[in-house]
């Protein structure tokens, strides 16, 4: 396979008509349905079929440019996989990418004028996905470090907000334990999912406070109580699963027709936290040994739900008596 190294390579030298100048909008079947009509721009032979059979999680348009035969094509998904990599990824390059494909396939948007905008909003929503992922990615294997300022400071700022007219007795103290961390120091915590589940967990504390100081004081029943902080890493690790597999897409490609951002992931993170608590206290476990069993008994009812393409996790929360 050729390498090229910028996609305006594979344009016309005429100038082009910014596909994104027209606010046109379409619910996701109609768009789905009309690019899946012109999917043969993105195959080298017969056009995709309805009944042709792809994977679940994986839309026609995905799947079409992922299989394509066209080494152009190959070359244009590799390229921008490798910005998406890179984490550099500007929606100008998909405007380019449309017209790449539609020069490829020899398809006149003059005459296709949808084509342009719904393929666009397509491949917006694919390789923002990709980008997200390899976003988050950087986050997890980021270690917390405590002589970083910042990471400290979110630290702090987290016990604040969660613990509201507490003082902390210093840096290491067992009061961590009252918001669910193992120890004295909370960084040993962060091992597994690095900065990725502090902040996370500080996402929640910030911009769903009310709902967050009611899942820990939740947590601190006597009888149903768990550890918070360590449930909400363990909660982290589940999100960030479901986003790394693909699983996830469902929603992901339903909140928004733009570029997922890292806030998006941490709504996302949010909506599963607060309903793994509901199903907790419904479950009434004896003690954290049946964590394990509770835990995979809600990520199989998220996965189930993921498979429904109208799949959206909407933060609503509704506070209920503890």
């Amino acid at each position: 396979m050729g390498h090229i190294k910028n996609i305006s390579e594979l344009l016309p030298d005429e100038p082009i008509k910014d596909p994104f100048e027209d606010e046109i909008h379409f619910n996701n079947t109609v768009r789905e349905y009309v690019v899946t009509r012109q999917v043969k721009l993105l195959t080298s032979t017969a056009p995709l079929s309805p009944e042709r059979k792809v994977k679940s999680e994986e839309p026609p348009i995905e799947f079409s440019l992922e299989h394509s035969r066209t080494l152009e094509i190959q070359k244009c998904v590799k390229y921008i996989d490798s910005k998406c990599e890179e984490r550099t990824l500007k929606p100008n390059l998909i405007h380019y990418a449309v017209f790449a494909i539609a020069r490829i396939k020899r398809i006149d948007t003059k005459v296709h004028r949808r084509f342009t905008v719904t393929l666009g909003e397509c491949l917006t929503q694919i390789w923002g996905y990709r980008q997200l992922t390899a976003e988050i990615e950087v986050l997890r294997q980021r270690p917390y470090d405590p002589e970083n300022p910042s990471h400290e400071e979110s630290l702090l700022r987290l016990w604040t907000l969660l613990m509201p007219g507490v003082a902390l007795e210093g840096r290491i103290t067992k009061q961590w334990q009252d918001i669910g961390f193992q120890g004295d120091d909370p960084k040993t915590d962060f091992r597994g999912m690095g900065i990725l589940g502090l902040e996370n967990l500080l996402f929640f504390a910030e911009q769903h406070t009310s709902a967050a100081r009611h899942v820990l004081a939740r947590s601190q029943h006597p009888v149903y109580g768990y550890s918070f902080a360590i449930v909400g890493i363990n909660i982290t690790f589940m999100a960030y699963s479901l986003l790394k597999n693909g699983e996830a897409k469902t929603h992901f490609y339903n909140a928004s027709k733009k570029f997922s951002e890292v806030r998006t992931f941490h709504q996302f993170y949010c909506y599963l936290f607060y309903t793994f608590d509901e199903l907790w206290r419904q479950e009434k476990p004896k003690d954290m040994m049946e964590f394990s069993r509770v835990r995979d008994k809600f990520e199989y009812r998220v996965k189930q739900k993921l498979q429904d393409p109208t799949a959206y996790f909407k933060c609503n929360f509704v506070l209920e008596n503890i």
